[in-house]
């Protein structure tokens, strides 16, 4: 039985060529028996992990007005904003 192509509707990276090249080609590659099972527990684990909970911070009337004007600029509401730039802060990929 000959293996399916997948459809190259959007140019490729290098590693996603890699990729696909490999599931094509390669025979290390095997269905899951149990796939909805696996599919089931990796959802959740997601959920788990990016699980957000609300908190309150108050912030000067020009800090909001401010981060409001550059989430604009950048196409993203101001909280997701603020959200990615202590995201990144606390993983440190931000110094102050």
């Amino acid at each position: 039985m000959e293996k399916e192509k997948f459809p190259e509707v959007v140019p490729f990276d290098e590693e996603e060529g890699e990729l696909i090249e490999s599931t094509e080609n390669d025979d290390q590659w095997r269905t899951v028996s149990d796939f909805e099972e696996q599919k089931k527990e990796t959802i959740q684990i997601a959920k788990e992990t990016n699980r957000k909970k609300p908190i309150t911070v108050r912030l000067s009337q020009a800090d909001i007005d401010a981060l409001k004007m550059i989430a604009a600029n950048e196409g993203l509401p101001y909280q997701t904003l603020i959200s990615s730039v202590l995201h990144k802060y606390s993983v440190r990929m931000l110094d102050l």
